[in-house]
C-alpha cells in the first residue's frame, strides 16, 4: 500500500494505465523535479518537459520526476473517469471528446472555442499537425505565390501585406515544427530526404517575404493585432522575431549603405565603444582596438544571399522550443535546464534532420551566446573551452564575423546574424504583451533595462548592433 505522504515518482504514476499519460497532456499537470547531486528541487509542467523530450524521464541524469501525492489523487481521479468512459463509448467517440493526443507534437489543452490548441503552438496547429507532406508542402508554396503577387501590386494596402505576411510566416514555422518532429524519428539520411521539399519550399517562402518586408513594419500596431489572431505565444514570438529580424537587417543595409553611419561610429569609437570592446578583447592595444575588430574586415552592407539564409535561421530560431519555455519572467518560471534544451534540439533537428543551411542552424545554436557570459549558453562555448585547453596562449582578435569559418576557426567572438538575433530575441521577449509574470515594458523602458543589464552591468549583447537597434526603433515609433 502507499504512504499516502510520500510522492509517487513519475514511471510509477505512468504504469496504472495509458489514460493517465492521456490526462497529463491534456491538463496543467506539475511535477516535483529533483536533483539528485544537489538535493534540491523545484516545480515544472510535464507538458513543458514532455514536448522537449517525449521520454525525458527514463533519460539518465541528475534529475528524478515526482508527483506530489495529492497531485496525484487528482490525476488518477481524472484517469479512472477517462477509462469508465473508454469502456462505455465506442473508441472513436472516446478519441473525438477527449481529444488525447496520439502523437507528441499533437499534446493538446482545451482552447477557446473548444479547440484542441497544443499550448504555445495556436489553434492553427492541430490542422497543420494533420496535413500529410503533400499537403504541407503545397500551403507553403501557395502563401509564397500569394506573397508574390503581393510584391508585384501598386498601390499595395498596407494591412493586407502585413497580414499576408503574418499568415504565411505563423503557418510555415508550424510546418517546419510538425515536420521536424516527425523526421526526428528517421535515420538522418532518411530524415533530410524527407524534408528536402520542406527546406526547398521554405527557402522560397524566406525570398517571397524579403520582398515585402520594409523596416518601417517594426513595431507596427498592425502587425501586434494580426500577430495576436493566433493564441499561441510560443508562435507569436517566432512570427514576431523573424518579420521584426527581417525589417532589421533591411534598415541595417541602408542604413550602411546609403548614409555616413561608419564614418560617425568610427569618429565616436573612442568616447563611446572603446571601454566596452577592451573588456572583450583585453590583450589588444588601444592602439590595435578599432571598428575593423571589432567587425572583422570592416562594417559592411549584407549580401543577398547571407541576407537569406540568415532570414532562414531567424524563422526556425525556435523550432525546438518547448510550449512552456519563458524566458526574462523570474525564478518562479525560470528553469535554466529546460531553456538550454530547446537550443540544443533545435540545433540537433536542423543539423541532423535536415539540409537547411550550416549558417541557419548554427545561428539557432549560438544566439543566447551573451559573448561568453554565464547567463549565456549555446554549443560554441563548449567548442571553444575545448579550443583553449588545447591552445591556452590562442586569443581571438575580432569580435564579430560576418562569415562563419572565422569564427569556427576561433578568429572572433561571435557571428553577426546570432549577435542580432540575440537583440531581437530579448527585446521582443520583454515587450510581449502575454507575459505571464511580469508587466510587459513599453519600448524605452525595454531598451534601458537592455542597456543597463545587457551592455553596462555585463557585456552580453553587441554594443554597436545595439545602438543600431535603438536608432530602428526610435524611428519607427516615431513614425
Amino acid at each position: 500500500m502507499t504512504d499516502t505522504n510520500a510522492p509517487i515518482p513519475l514511471q510509477n504514476a505512468l504504469d496504472t494505465g495509458k489514460e493517465f499519460m492521456d490526462v497529463l497532456l491534456r491538463d496543467d499537470a506539475a511535477l516535483v523535479c529533483v536533483n539528485k547531486s544537489a538535493g534540491k528541487q523545484r516545480s515544472m509542467r510535464f507538458k513543458a518537459l514532455y514536448e522537449n523530450n517525449s521520454r525525458f524521464w527514463l533519460q539518465k541524469g541528475e534529475w528524478e520526476f515526482f508527483f506530489s501525492d495529492e497531485e496525484f489523487a487528482r490525476l488518477r481521479e481524472k484517469a479512472e473517469a477517462l477509462k469508465a468512459a473508454s469502456e462505455a463509448k465506442p473508441r472513436e467517440a472516446v478519441r473525438a471528446g477527449t481529444n488525447a493526443p496520439q502523437t507528441p507534437h499533437a499534446a493538446a489543452s482545451e482552447g477557446g472555442g473548444g479547440q484542441s490548441v497544443e499550448a504555445g503552438f495556436g489553434q492553427e496547429y492541430a490542422a497543420i499537425a494533420a496535413m500529410s507532406e503533400a499537403q504541407r508542402i503545397e500551403h507553403i508554396n501557395e502563401s509564397s505565390a500569394r506573397l508574390d503577387t503581393l510584391s508585384i501590386q501598386k498601390p499595395r494596402k498596407k494591412e493586407v501585406v502585413t497580414g499576408a505576411l503574418v499568415d504565411a510566416t505563423r503557418d510555415t514555422a508550424l510546418i517546419n515544427h510538425a515536420t521536424l518532429l516527425d523526421a526526428m524519428q528517421l535515420v538522418d539520411e532518411e530524415a533530410k530526404k524527407h524534408t528536402q521539399e520542406l527546406v526547398d519550399s521554405t527557402n522560397k517562402l524566406i525570398k517571397s517575404s524579403t520582398r515585402l518586408v520594409s523596416p518601417d513594419i517594426f513595431n507596427d500596431e498592425l502587425m501586434h493585432t494580426l500577430v495576436s489572431k493566433s493564441n499561441g505565444t510560443v508562435i507569436q514570438h517566432m512570427t514576431r522575431v523573424f518579420l521584426n529580424g527581417l525589417a532589421f537587417l533591411s534598415y541595417y543595409n541602408e542604413l550602411v549603405s546609403t548614409s555616413s553611419i561608419i564614418n560617425k561610429l568610427r569618429i565616436s569609437f573612442d568616447r563611446e565603444y572603446r571601454a566596452f570592446y577592451q573588456t572583450l578583447l583585453p590583450h589588444l592595444t588601444p592602439e590595435q582596438l578599432n571598428l575593423e575588430r571589432v567587425f572583422q574586415g570592416g562594417m559592411r552592407a549584407i549580401p543577398e544571399n547571407s541576407f537569406f539564409t540568415w532570414a532562414t535561421g531567424f524563422l526556425i530560431h525556435d523550432i525546438g522550443k518547448a510550449a512552456a519555455v519563458e524566458y526574462h519572467e523570474g525564478e518562479s518560471a525560470y528553469n535554466r535546464d529546460i531553456v538550454i534544451e530547446h537550443v540544443k534540439l533545435g540545433y540537433t533537428q536542423v543539423m541532423n534532420k535536415t539540409n537547411y543551411p550550416r549558417e541557419a542552424g548554427l545561428i539557432m545554436g549560438y544566439h543566447h551566446e551573451y559573448y561568453g557570459d554565464p547567463g549565456g549558453y549555446g554549443y560554441f562555448r563548449a567548442y571553444l573551452e575545448q579550443y583553449r585547453k588545447q591552445k591556452p596562449n590562442a586569443h581571438q582578435d575580432y569580435c564579430i564575423s560576418y562569415e562563419l569559418e572565422p569564427m569556427l576557426d576561433y578568429q572572433a567572438l561571435a557571428y553577426f546574424p546570432a549577435k542580432v538575433l540575440e537583440i531581437i530575441d530579448v527585446y521582443d521577449s520583454v515587450t510581449d504583451p502575454n507575459r505571464k509574470y511580469r508587466k510587459a515594458m513599453i519600448p524605452e523602458e525595454a531598451l534601458a533595462m537592455m542597456r543597463e543589464e545587457f551592455i553596462v552591468q555585463r557585456p552580453k549583447v553587441d554594443l554597436m548592433l545595439f545602438t543600431l537597434f535603438t536608432r530602428f526603433v526610435r524611428e519607427r515609433l516615431a513614425k
